[in-house]
């Protein structure tokens, strides 16, 4: 647990109470000290050599090490209940092969905008599912469900595109402010005791996993994701472009409905857009980057079937 959380309570006058006493009292008021203090405080870039990483002051209020172990433990059910379902990509089907691939490249810059990616366990994934969609949780845990890849026929640099997307709102610990903001509206409630460590440590783990299953990242979340992801994707050598022919794809897929694996803010046109004013930005990046050696092929477009099918 974050020792910020904690306050000295020895001035408090209550009879029987130590420090970092953990009754429902002591709760509200070390949140409310929290709040406060993170009230005060500014979002601050972090002191990296990405000036687009930078954080909220509402990751202080939730744990990291407890979002990341939530994540760890949803994503184990996921993969489980798909391999009973016989619908996870085995370590040598092909675009199993490529994601890994194509997340070797990105994941050796991530510290560079967040130093706890260093000692994350990255995992990446592939789910046959035919959705539209693709994530990457709190910790590091990728997963791409396979209709994104054979309904898009997404080349290697849309493929990053996408990842460096996901893995920037993971760098960039936004479900973790998600979850702070929610527990910043829910002062003295159960679910804020659970976050501070005051409630059953399953019962914290699974209100996490279910914030992480419904979580919906703001206009602002979906903006800084596209930036850093950009940079990550021409760090790796791909090729920034795609990410507008990937939300041109999207727009095409989806008779511009939202798309699943990103918020409906901001619209598909208004994100071409901004990449497009993030180009003169990356693209000498992206040039003065290492290219990858090898290129890997989109699944056939008939050959639609469950990611278990290699």
């Amino acid at each position: 647990m974050d020792s910020h959380l904690f306050v000295d309570d020895a001035t408090v006058g209550q009879p029987g109470h130590r420090l970092h006493c953990r009754c429902a009292l002591h709760a509200r008021r070390r949140l409310g000290a929290a709040l406060i203090a993170a009230a005060a405080l500014p979002a601050t870039a972090l002191a990296q050599t990405i000036p687009e990483c930078k954080k909220s002051s509402f990751t202080k209020m939730v744990s990291a090490q407890q979002v990341e172990q939530a994540a760890t433990q949803q994503y184990r059910q996921m993969l489980q209940q798909a391999s009973s379902q016989k619908a996870l990509g085995p370590k040598d089907h092909p675009q199993v092969v490529r994601l890994r691939a194509i997340a070797q490249r990105i994941i050796p810059y991530t510290s560079e905008c967040n130093p706890d990616a260093k000692n994350w366990q990255w995992e990446v994934n592939l789910l046959g599912s035919q959705e539209l969609n693709a994530f990457c949780m709190p910790g590091g845990k990728i997963a791409f469900y396979y209709g994104i890849l054979s309904k898009l026929q997404l080349d290697d640099d849309e493929v990053a595109a996408i990842m460096g997307h996901e893995i920037s709102h993971a760098l960039l610990e936004h479900a973790r402010e998600r979850m702070g903001k929610t527990t910043a509206t829910q002062l003295g409630i159960g679910i804020g005791a659970a976050l501070l460590g005051l409630g059953s440590g399953g019962r914290a783990l699974g209100d996490l996993g279910g914030q992480l299953l419904t979580l919906s990242f703001s206009r602002e979340d979906e903006s800084e994701a596209d930036a850093l992801g950009l940079i990550l994707g021409a760090k790796a050598g791909y090729n920034p472009r795609a990410g507008v022919t990937l939300w041109q794809k999207m727009l095409t897929a989806s008779k511009g409905a939202p798309p699943q694996f990103l918020s409906t803010h901001p619209s598909g046109q208004t994100r071409i857009k901004d990449i497009q004013a993030h180009l003169p930005q990356v693209e000498p990046i992206y040039a003065a980057a290492e290219k990858p050696p090898q290129r890997f092929a989109p699944p056939a477009p008939k050959a639609a079937s469950a990611a278990s099918a290699g």
